[in-house]
């Protein structure tokens, strides 16, 4: 159940932040050409509309998409790997190795998400928890505002730690199904019609560590 809400929201997460930035951005485009042309009452009151923040948005929900889109191509096997030596390799040799790299990515993630607290915690959020408080922040700053919309920036760096944590528990979900069925999450390439099946389709690793 846990498992089947996270990957809900981990994919309505995505959903939504593409659509909504395409949306900003489609809004952002059509007033800017609109607003060109000298139509009495809609140009004046086009103008008084300030889109000049659609270009930010839509960099911040990209960076969001990115972290939490990693996490999914992670749980859905679509990151692209050079597994030449993999594939060559038997046994417990390749059992080793494919355990030692869902490992290293493992670590990676968590490093991620150490340095991303801080991150997150030195500028701005420190700040805005204390003062929440009513307390004394201390040697702690309010921290940088974005450019054109004026968010606390700690919001948008909060994608480092969250998206990082959310990439770690796909890499622990693939560790731990290796070791138990020998099986590594693989995307699914679309069947083209016309083509047998798996007809151009290179062995896959689980593929060669089921035998």
């Amino acid at each position: 159940m846990f498992r089947r809400l996270l990957d809900r929201l981990e994919e309505f997460t995505i959903g939504a932040l593409l659509a909504i930035s395409t949306l900003v951005i489609f809004l952002a485009v059509v007033h800017r050409y609109l607003a060109g042309f000298a139509i009495p009452y809609l140009q004046d009151w086009l103008l008084g509309f300030h889109f000049g923040w659609a270009q930010e948005f839509a960099m911040i929900c990209a960076v969001w998409m990115a972290k939490f889109g990693a996490a999914y191509g992670v749980r859905t096997g679509i990151h692209v790997g050079v597994d030449l030596l993999v594939m060559r390799l038997h046994g417990g040799a390749r059992r080793a190795c494919i355990t030692l790299g869902l490992l290293c990515g493992l670590l990676f993630c968590g490093l991620l998400v150490w340095y991303g607290v801080r991150l997150v915690w030195e500028n701005g959020a420190a700040y805005a928890w204390y003062t929440g408080l009513g307390r004394d922040p201390g040697p702690y700053f309010e921290g940088p505002l974005t450019a054109d919309l004026e968010w606390p920036s700690w919001m948008v760096y909060l994608a480092i730690p969250l998206g990082s944590a959310l990439m770690g528990w796909r890499f622990l979900e693939a560790l731990l199904g290796y070791w138990r069925d020998g099986i590594l999450p693989q995307h699914r390439v679309a069947h083209v019609k016309g083509l047998d099946e798996g007809e151009g389709v290179p062995p896959s690793i689980e593929q060669g560590a089921s035998r």
